[in-house]
């Protein structure tokens, strides 16, 4: 699921940010981005992000801002800077050219003035940044919860749509063995070998018909399937891939119902209950 989350640490004058985002993906693929003296970090704060997330391209990136306060300091080597001004009174008096030094000019003197940095271990810089991921990746999960909330609402209404179905599909398979039945007279009729209704042959041959298109099995699974469904998603854990399952086995519960039954109406509630179960199936991706 999508999502995106700030966070920061501030120590001796230096602010550690992160930034983490995610995008939809079918299993966790995490990006670390780091400081290049930092990289060693890397692991560490990768595991860290891993044992809070499961699937989605989750892109963490981590900055360091040591501003102007006590995270530097401006260092002036005034022995250095004697040495250019002597080096260049002495050229000019030689090349008999007019002297005339400037503090501007002195700024550009290599090594005269260094602005020196604190110095930070991996060590000491890691409790900050498990501070900034740790509040980043937090936000980050709040708004994929809130999206996720939505999803819920979108599936359930899915899911009491495919119940009603099945409701349709129990009322459909009685009529189904009816309309045999009396295909089978009427055939018999026309061929001039009428049988009344309780002949021992005829009801053999509706009986086996009835074994073969009873879809009771195919409808129990499906309405457990849905009820496994819905305990997933009031579980809070990431059920992500779980749901994924049982979409393709209730796919295949309805697809085996329409290939069972040939029957009109019992065919087109199932391309209706697919056609649900396909739009399940993509914000099932959606889903941690």
């Amino acid at each position: 699921m999508t999502g995106f989350g700030r966070g920061e640490s501030i120590a001796d004058g230096i602010v550690w940010r992160a930034e983490a985002s995610s995008i939809n993906r079918k299993q966790l693929e995490l990006v670390i981005s780091l400081p290049r003296e930092l990289s060693e970090l890397e692991i560490p704060l990768r595991n860290r992000c891993a044992s809070r997330l499961s699937r989605g391209r989750v892109q963490v990136s981590i900055s360091m801002d040591q501003g102007s306060g006590t995270g530097s300091t401006l260092r002036v080597d005034e022995a250095l800077a004697q040495q250019y001004a002597n080096a260049l009174t002495n050229l000019a008096q030689k090349m008999h050219i007019t002297q005339n030094l400037s503090l501007t000019e002195m700024t550009r003197w290599p090594g005269v003035f260094t602005i020196e940095q604190s110095s930070w271990t991996p060590e000491e810089a890691l409790p900050h940044l498990e501070k900034a991921v740790d509040a980043a990746v937090t936000q980050m999960i709040a708004m994929r919860k809130t999206e996720g909330l939505n999803l819920k609402q979108d599936i359930t209404s899915r899911l009491d749509a495919l119940q009603v179905m099945l409701k349709e599909a129990r009322e459909i398979s009685p009529q189904i063995v009816q309309r045999q039945r009396e295909l089978l007279r009427q055939r018999l009729e026309d061929a001039g070998l009428p049988l009344p209704l309780d002949d021992e042959r005829l009801v053999k041959e509706i009986a086996l018909f009835a074994d073969r298109i009873d879809t009771t099995e195919e409808q129990t699974r499906a309405e457990s399937h849905i009820a496994q469904f819905r305990t997933y998603m009031d579980s809070g854990e990431p059920v992500g891939r779980s749901l994924d399952f049982l979409s393709q086995e209730l796919f295949r519960e309805f697809n085996t119902m329409g290939s069972k039954a040939n029957h009109a109406q019992l065919a087109q509630l199932v391309v209706r209950a697919k056609t649900e179960l396909e739009k399940i199936r993509e914000q099932v991706q959606n889903v941690e």
